[in-house]
């Protein structure tokens, strides 16, 4: 894949295999590169891989 040619696209890593995404039409699964990467985030956050920092908003009961 090429650069862009015009110096206002945005322009980034997809967070899961860092290949280069234009932010434009021809990535419609942005931030990511396809629908592949856009699903393996989908699922670490589904399995709690991911998380967001913070007290829960619900204590958990033990």
């Amino acid at each position: 894949m090429t650069t862009p040619t015009n110096p206002d696209v945005l322009q980034l890593n997809c967070p899961i295999c860092k290949k280069i995404v234009l932010w434009n039409d021809d990535f419609p699964f942005r931030p990511f590169c396809s629908d592949r990467c856009r699903l393996i985030d989908l699922g670490d956050w589904a399995s709690e891989s991911h998380r967001i920092a913070g007290d829960p908003v619900i204590p958990d009961e033990e």
